[in-house]
């Protein structure tokens, strides 16, 4: 098979040994830029992985595609340049290229931009190889390709897997190692990394009382065998046992959202002192009911909404891009907090109760529908809705930046990062997410509770923040703040835990 005009160029972006290089690194002592000696800094011992042999190449290829001579990459430049080269992309392909790296947003690549988009590249293509080659032996062969696309949900002969294999074999032996590999996708846009979806699921592992994050992707192989439902259900039992274990410290925030002033200043084990003398130790766990049991129909709804709404985007992407998920985890945020809202105005009563006033969840629905009406079911819908954007959207900005942070920096041979990383990156994310919108989420407490004390005025989303503002500054928004960071590392690490069993038992497949 003759060799592609664009692999000399194109092989220098990483070192045939294929070991990537830090931009920038240091050569090695007693290194020459012209041909290997001892002491190399690189695993392989070639000159190509120095910074300057590096930065050469790249700078060739930049030329060579730079076809008007501007230096800045279009989508005309790379259509003739790669073309030149043997490498033909359609249009699409070409956009996607730019617009994944195009940073500055003016519809072009310069320079820098084109070198952290291959490098960034580079990266995926090295963790998909890795993927694929299951003998672990550096090539890869038709079988491989039919059992990785058989464990993706897509079928397919031999006989197709071996045309696949010589659209990319170079040198004619039926297999594909590393520099062919990466030659051959090098310049091809690839979105869909499966092993990343598969090892950094979020949403369905963490539960930190709070359901307003973006819903987890899932592969087509999960959706075809059914292992989705699996993964909801082992979440929501998950979120079910964590969410008990730590009640108590979502009561006492529920009581000093509501109660806590100036003049009533509660702190933490004065909270837990007045709830166990009022109640006994199980008033610590009021209102848990109700939060245990709007787990099943609010992830449930908020999952079909997602699926429908990805649908709707018109993305047939296994993958959506950040902005695409966001939009459309927070339309369906938005669809299930309205389905069951209800419930959370039942939580919030349940957990301000006096021992006595109400028999159960359905006494005091009753209560509240005969003195309050339907609309007391609505209280604090407004600030509550708002709070999802700042919520979801900082939650997964923090949480990819970290996951992609990781994946460029630690992933050399699988895209796992391990139990240590992924409770890191949820726990960060998840109070980043918690901090931005815990304004809103206590003045959507205050109205909930506030229809509760009979013959109150009835209370603006706006007039309660003035308010807060007015009587106690800033701090006001934040009270109850304290015991709701509390729970955030245990309702995580609890969480994982229980996710992980549940998983085994109803017979996920782990990776």
């Amino acid at each position: 098979a003759r060799r592609s005009l664009a692999s000399p160029v194109v092989s220098g972006v990483l070192c045939p040994c294929g070991s990537p290089r830090a931009p920038g690194a240091a050569p090695g002592p007693g290194t020459e830029s012209g041909g290997g000696g001892g002491g190399n800094a690189s695993p392989c011992g070639r000159s190509l992985c120095e910074a300057s042999e590096q930065d050469r190449r790249l700078r060739a290829l930049f030329q060579k595609l730079d076809v008007n001579r501007d230096g800045a990459l279009c989508i005309h430049d790379l259509a003739v340049g790669l073309g030149r080269l043997g490498l033909h992309r359609t249009e699409l392909d070409l956009l996607k290229i730019v617009k994944a790296g195009d940073k500055d947003l003016d519809g072009q690549l310069d320079f820098e931009e084109f070198v952290h988009y291959l490098q960034d590249h580079e990266k995926k293509l090295r963790l998909v190889f890795k993927s694929l080659d299951k003998k672990n032996d550096g090539r890869i062969d038709a079988q491989e390709i039919v059992q990785s696309l058989r464990d993706l949900g897509v079928k397919i002969s031999e006989q197709q897997a071996e045309k696949i294999l010589k659209s990319m074999d170079k040198n004619g032996t039926m297999t594909i190692d590393w520099n062919e590999w990466r030659d051959y996708h090098l310049l091809h846009p690839v979105e869909n990394i499966p092993e990343i979806i598969l090892y950094w699921k979020h949403s369905t592992i963490f539960d930190v009382g709070e359901n307003l994050t973006v819903p987890d992707e899932f592969t087509v192989e999960e959706r075809q065998t059914g292992m989705w439902w699996r993964h909801l259900v082992a979440g929501g039992g998950a979120g079910a046992v964590s969410r008990t274990c730590t009640a108590p410290l979502d009561r006492l925030k529920v009581l000093m959202q509501v109660h806590a002033s100036r003049s009533n200043n509660m702190c933490i084990i004065g909270g837990f002192t007045q709830m166990i003398r009022e109640g006994g130790p199980r008033s610590l766990w009021r209102g848990n009911g109700i939060n245990v049991l709007k787990i099943a129909p609010e992830s449930a709804i908020k999952f079909m909404a997602y699926e429908q709404i990805k649908r709707f985007i018109g993305s047939d992407q296994e993958m959506l891009r950040i902005h695409e998920r966001l939009l459309a985890g927070s339309l369906a945020g938005a669809i299930a907090q309205s389905s069951i809202y209800p419930m959370e105005v039942l939580k919030t009563r349940m957990a301000l109760r006096k021992t006595g006033q109400y028999s159960g969840m359905l006494d005091c629905a009753k209560n509240i529908l005969s003195k309050e009406g339907v609309a007391a079911f609505y209280k604090g819908y407004i600030p509550n809705m708002l709070g999802i954007i700042p919520y979801a959207g900082i939650d997964l900005a923090v949480y990819e930046t970290l996951k992609n942070a990781w994946l460029q920096r630690y992933a050399v041979n699988s895209a796992d990062p391990g139990v240590f990383v992924l409770l890191a990156c949820g726990t960060i994310s998840s109070t980043c997410g918690q901090l931005a919108s815990y304004p809103l989420a206590l003045v959507r407490t205050r109205m909930q509770a506030q229809a509760s004390v009979e013959g109150a005025p009835e209370v603006t989303m706006r007039g309660l923040f003035k308010h807060i503002l007015k009587t106690e500054g800033a701090f006001g928004l934040y009270r109850g703040l304290a015991p709701n960071f509390m729970k955030v590392i245990p309702a995580v690490s609890i969480s994982y835990v229980v996710y992980e069993n549940l998983k085994m038992t109803l017979g996920v497949q782990s990776r």
